[in-house]
């Protein structure tokens, strides 16, 4: 006798969000590993202070794509049931 089909499989949409949240969610861990790391570094070798602002830089450009990334699926699972999709 076959399996029943399940009702709760995602749609590929819903997939391809999961998809994108995860690489969201390593981009974070990553820029902060890799942030804290850095300053650490940067204090150990007595780097000047425009390359440790530049490291600040690429972490906040880390962080505001992923912002931007995580609003955009955000809004596209919200826009139908506000009839806005």
């Amino acid at each position: 006798m076959p399996a029943p089909a399940r009702q709760d499989m995602a749609s590929p949409g819903q997939a391809a969000d999961a998809r994108q949240m995860r690489l969201v969610a390593v981009v974070i861990a990553a820029t902060m590993v890799l942030w804290l790391g850095v300053q650490w570094i940067g204090g150990q070798m007595g780097w000047p202070g425009k390359y440790v602002f530049l490291a600040d830089l690429a972490a906040i450009g880390a962080m505001i794509w992923s912002l931007l990334v995580t609003w955009r699926i955000w809004r596209r699972r919200n826009g139908p049931s506000q009839g806005q999709g």
